[in-house]
């Protein structure tokens, strides 16, 4: 298979790219490393790495930024900073690349622990996971042609925790490595609309 990961230059998009590589042709976008640039908050550069690509069996995404604050300090500003990035940046990959995909194609989404396991300061990262999440069941039942869509949920990432455990204390973070396996499972699979919680 022809497959795009997006962020594929993070230490879960690496994972991935590794895991999927050693059986399918690789294509890798992100902001500021891979293949191809693209920006998840603009959708004119979105089409333009469509538009390059030509067509695909899976799109991966591995990107996704999200502000850690204090729920008084979360300003509007903030939330919409989490939403144009993480979730709409996500909803915009899947709506524009729809045509892009062979038939029976997939999209595989990323969200996290916090969907269900809220931490201080995380609020905006609960809500917008949870949104995502929302999104994939909803999308899993009306897009065409066979395509299917499924999101990887994993915990912190052990290889994060030097950055992010002090937000995590308590939980048990996953390789990720381990993390990649439920990527191969949505684009190699046949299931649609499924969270693959690696907690």
């Amino acid at each position: 298979m022809k497959v795009l990961i997006v962020g594929a230059s993070g230490t879960l998009g690496r994972a991935v790219a590794a895991e999927l590589g050693e059986r399918h042709e690789i294509v890798t976008a992100g902001r500021s490393g891979g293949d191809l640039r693209v920006d998840l908050r603009d959708s004119e550069s979105i089409e333009a790495m469509y538009r390059e690509l030509g067509k695909l069996d899976a799109v991966v995404c591995a990107a996704g930024k999200v502000p850690f604050a204090p729920l008084a300090e979360l300003t509007e500003a903030k939330y919409v900073e989490g939403l144009q990035d993480k979730l709409l940046g996500q909803v915009r990959l899947v709506q524009l690349g729809v045509d892009s995909l062979n038939d029976g194609g997939s999209f595989t989404l990323i969200t996290g622990i916090l969907t269900e396991q809220p931490i201080l300061a995380g609020a905006c990262a609960s809500m917008v996971n949870g949104a995502v999440e929302g999104y994939v069941r909803g999308a899993a039942i009306e897009l065409p042609r066979g395509i299917r869509i499924n999101v990887v949920s994993p915990s912190v990432l052990s290889e994060a925790m030097a950055s992010y455990g002090p937000y995590f204390r308590g939980f048990e973070p996953v390789g990720a490595a381990r993390a990649a396996l439920a990527f191969s499972r949505s684009v190699e699979g046949r299931e649609t609309g499924k969270i693959y919680k690696v907690w």
